[in-house]
Order: C-alpha cells, then sequence, then structure tokens
C-alpha cells in the first residue's frame, strides 16, 4: 500500500492541468517569430460571419486544413467580400484558442489568390467610365506653364511626399505648396482621398493639383481604382495631375485626370517648369542621404520590429483573443438556447388551446346541442320553471344565435 501511494504520488507532481499543457502550447507558438507572420494559401471553406462582425472559417487545401479566425478591425478593412470556396490568401500569426485545444490562424489580412477578381472588377469600372466620357481628351484641363501655389493629395508620412517635395524645390523653388494629407491604402482611402481633392479644388489660390502615392501591388494602390475618386477628379475645376505607382502602374485615376505622370516625382515634374540643371554633386550627397537614411530605418525597424516579438510574448493579447472567441461561441449557445425553449413554450401552447377546444361549449353546440337564455338578463335556461308563457328567449347554436318566444 505504502509502494501505490508513492507511485501515485510521484505521478501527480509530473501532471499537467489541461489549462496548463494548453497555455503552455500557445507560448511555443509566441515564441516562435516565424509563426508570427505567415501567408497561407487555400481555399475557403465553413466560413461564417459572427454577430460581432469576427469572421471564422476554414483554410484547406487537398491534404490538410486550418481553422481561421479574422477580428472584425481586420474585417472592415477587406476590399472583397470573401465566402465559401474562394481561393485565397491569408496573412497574420498561429496561436492557440485554449478554449477549443485547437491552434489557428489570426488572420490580418485577406486577398483573393492571384489578381483575377481585381483585374475584372477593374475592367468593368474602367468600360462604364469610358462609356460615360470621363476619360475624352475634350475634357482635359492645360497644365499653368509657371503655377503660384501646387495643392498635393497624398499621405504625410509616405516617401512619394518627399519625391515631389525634392523635385519641386529643385526645379522651381519660387512655388508654394499646399498638401491636404490623406490616407492612400485601404478601405477607408477613397472618401478621405475624394474630401482633400474637393478641399483643394475649392481654393481660389491653387493653379494644379497633385494626387499621388508611392508604388505598390495591385491591392496597394485599389483606392485609386474606386469610382468616387475617379468622378472628383473629372468634377475638378482645377487641373489634376496623377502619379500613382511606378512606370507600369495605371489605375482608373489616371485615365480620368487631366495628365498621368510614370511616378509621383514625375508628376512633380509635369507641374513645374525646370530652372535649372540639377547639380551632380548635390545629387550624389542626396542620394547618399537617403541611402544613409534609409539604412537607419531598416535598422530601426528591425530594432522595433525585434521589441515587438519580445513584448508579444508577455502580452494579454493571447487571452484577450480567446476570451473574444468565447464570447462568441457562448452567443451562440444562448441563441440555441432561446430558440429550443421558444419551440418548447409553443408546444405548451399548442396543448393547451387543444385542451380547451375539447372542453369548449362550442363543440357541444356543434353536435346539434343549443344554449337558451332569458332575452332580458342573459340567465341560462336549465329547467321549465325558469320560463313562463310569453318570456323572450335567446337560443344560441353553433353558428350564430336566434330569438324566441314562449307559447304554453
Amino acid at each position: 500500500m505504502g509502494l501505490f501511494v508513492s507511485e501515485a504520488n510521484q505521478f501527480s507532481q509530473s501532471t499537467w492541468s489541461v489549462s496548463e499543457l494548453t497555455a503552455y502550447i500557445r507560448e511555443m507558438f509566441a515564441i516562435d517569430y516565424r509563426l508570427q507572420d505567415v501567408t497561407v494559401g487555400g481555399e475557403i471553406s465553413n466560413f461564417t460571419r459572427a454577430r460581432s462582425g469576427h469572421l471564422y472559417f476554414t483554410l484547406k487545401d487537398a491534404g490538410a486544413q486550418i481553422k481561421c479566425v479574422m477580428w472584425r478591425s481586420a474585417a472592415e478593412r477587406l476590399f472583397f467580400e470573401p465566402g465559401e470556396g474562394d481561393a485565397v490568401l491569408a496573412n497574420g500569426r498561429i496561436s492557440v484558442y485554449e478554449a477549443g485545444g485547437v491552434y489557428q490562424l489570426y488572420a490580418e489580412r485577406l486577398q483573393p489568390a492571384g489578381r483575377g477578381n481585381l483585374a475584372v472588377a477593374f475592367e468593368q469600372l474602367k468600360q462604364r467610365l469610358a462609356d460615360e466620357g470621363l476619360f475624352d481628351p475634350e475634357h482635359k484641363k492645360p497644365i499653368p506653364l509657371t503655377p503660384h501655389k501646387i495643392g498635393i493629395v497624398t499621405s504625410a508620412d509616405a516617401a512619394a511626399l518627399r519625391d515631389i517635395l525634392n523635385v519641386l524645390n529643385r526645379r522651381y523653388p519660387l512655388v508654394e505648396v499646399l498638401i491636404a494629407p490623406t490616407l492612400v491604402q485601404g478601405a477607408e482611402a477613397p472618401p478621405q482621398i475624394v474630401r482633400a481633392l474637393q478641399w483643394l479644388d475649392g481654393r481660389t489660390d491653387i493653379d494644379t493639383i497633385i494626387v499621388a502615392r508611392g508604388g505598390g501591388s495591385i491591392e496597394d494602390l485599389w483606392a485609386f481604382n474606386d469610382e468616387r475618386v475617379a468622378r472628383a477628379i473629372f468634377a475638378a475645376q482645377h487641373p489634376v495631375i496623377t502619379g500613382v505607382g511606378h512606370e507600369t502602374d495605371f489605375t482608373i485615376a489616371d485615365f480620368v485626370a487631366d495628365r498621368r505622370a510614370p511616378t509621383p516625382s514625375a508628376a512633380a515634374e509635369l507641374a513645374t517648369p525646370d530652372i535649372e540643371e540639377i547639380r551632380p554633386l548635390l545629387a550624389g550627397y542626396q542620394a547618399m542621404l537617403q541611402s544613409e537614411m534609409q539604412d537607419l530605418i531598416r535598422q530601426k525597424q528591425w530594432q522595433v520590429q525585434t521589441l515587438v516579438r519580445a513584448l508579444s510574448h508577455l502580452s494579454p493579447q493571447g487571452r484577450l483573443d480567446n476570451n473574444r472567441q468565447r464570447l462568441d461561441v457562448t452567443l451562440a449557445r444562448l441563441d440555441r438556447a432561446m430558440n429550443h425553449r421558444l419551440a418548447q413554450e409553443q408546444g405548451r401552447l399548442a396543448v393547451a388551446v387543444a385542451g380547451l377546444t375539447a372542453v369548449s361549449p362550442l363543440a357541444t353546440l356543434s353536435r346539434g346541442y343549443a344554449i337558451v337564455r332569458l332575452r332580458e338578463n342573459g340567465r341560462v335556461v336549465r329547467s321549465i320553471s325558469h320560463v313562463a308563457s310569453g318570456d323572450s328567449l335567446t337560443v344560441q347554436v353553433s353558428d350564430g344565435q336566434f330569438d324566441v318566444r314562449v307559447g304554453d
């Protein structure tokens, strides 16, 4: 007996609870930096949008599948509506949903696999606006040769803005610049671009407007393929020059603009005359400074990423993620419970109605019986002693009632 107790105690000291083991596994996922920024391609199945706005789905291929979660804050930035069977690329991090004991991908970004869907949308909008005449040459306004003030619509902290300002300062330092900062990427970018453009266009001291952003993927540039942005450019009273992306990038905004430049820097060149040639030495210093600054930025970015990974290990984010998902599961369970309770009460009501119908006097009347009442007070006549000659009576049958008078 003593040996048995000893072995039991030894076993209990090395036994983990399920919560402890699951939490440890989640920490192992968090420590592996390679799993904190992964992109997974697959086909969507079991797609669900919870009442909270969070998305739950499974990514699968021919050999395996993985559960995925996208919180509402990330889902609101999607430029398309994902659905069952869609082939997508999901970017995010791998962690563990402790309450369910499963590992899953917490997606921050989601895009269709390939560019097919975006290309179709691009061509459809391009054709429709072309049919309306928004691209016709007769609508193009001339660009002033010597502008006094140029308005710029772009991101305030983007490299594109620095490129534009550098070109303007080099080519035509006399020109004034007015910046209307805006987002240039994501679902919230198009309305901000429209507001910034309309604000500049409403001024009387602006000669030319430049709409610009740096290069990127078709998804990064998609705000400039938005119909609202295209129509705002077409409606502008001042000439508009677009410089979006790289030389090979074309957007709907480029076709509507009065002039299209291949890059933001080229847009600045189109907007101003050239006062002097670039000094080679100054260009060399500028390139060296830019290279050193980029090196410094990359170094600082690496340091920041290292600190972020270290902080994520200590962050309560995992617990918060699990609580979010647990809340969705609880809400779903409550919905099912309420529906079950409602069905039960409806069944009880049906039974009660059937019971009342069985004892209802109407059922008796339908079999040929009648209810006789004194007309003056409505009293039910149960005996001949209750009536006298000449009394007025009301006789109720199954489908109505009629009056009679007592004879003998």
